[in-house]
């Protein structure tokens, strides 16, 4: 699955966001290292939705950007 990101540099780096995640944030010293890192964030966000999910009735929609 793909998300956008938005990458927010600084002299201490790259801090990546993840708008459609809230509270989803990495960073790295590059780039290539803040998107790895934020892959790994992502998809352990996308595990504690799961498990906080669980217990209830879950349904998917689809909507147009």
């Amino acid at each position: 699955m793909r998300y956008r990101v938005v990458l927010h540099r600084s002299e201490e780096g790259v801090a990546v966001s993840v708008p459609g995640l809230p509270g989803c944030w990495s960073q790295g010293d590059n780039d290539d290292e803040a998107l790895e890192n934020i892959a790994i964030a992502i998809e352990e966000y996308m595990e504690a939705v799961n498990e906080l999910t669980k217990e209830g009735e879950v349904r998917y929609v689809e909507a147009a950007s």
